[in-house]
C-alpha cells in the first residue's frame, strides 16, 4: 500500500474560499445591521437611505453568490482528487 500525499490546494481554491467567507461575513453582518436599526426604532422610512440600501442588497447578492462559489469548489477539489488518484494509479501500476 502506498503513503498517500496530501493534495496541495491550488490558488484559484484558497482565492475562492476566501471570497466565500466574505461574502458570508458580509451578508451576516448586513442582517445584524438591519436587526439592529429595526429593534432600535427605526422605521421603514428610515431605511430608505442609500446606505440602507445597499447594506439591505448586499444578502440578496452574497448569499446567491456565496452557494455558487460553494459548488465550484466542490468541483474542483473534486476535478483534483480525481487526477491525483489517476496520477497514483499510474505510478502505482508502472506506466
Amino acid at each position: 500500500m502506498t503513503i498517500e500525499e496530501p493534495r496541495s490546494v491550488s490558488r484559484t481554491e484558497r482565492v475562492l474560499a476566501y471570497l466565500l467567507l466574505v461574502f458570508v461575513a458580509a451578508a451576516i453582518i448586513s442582517f445584524f445591521a438591519i436587526i439592529i436599526g429595526s429593534s432600535n426604532g427605526m422605521t421603514p422610512e428610515s431605511f430608505d437611505t442609500p446606505l440602507w440600501r445597499v447594506i439591505a442588497f448586499v444578502p440578496w447578492v452574497g448569499l446567491p453568490a456565496a452557494f455558487i462559489i460553494v459548488f465550484v469548489l466542490i468541483f474542483i477539489g473534486s476535478r483534483g482528487r480525481a487526477a491525483a488518484n489517476e496520477k497514483a494509479v499510474r505510478s502505482e501500476n508502472g506506466s
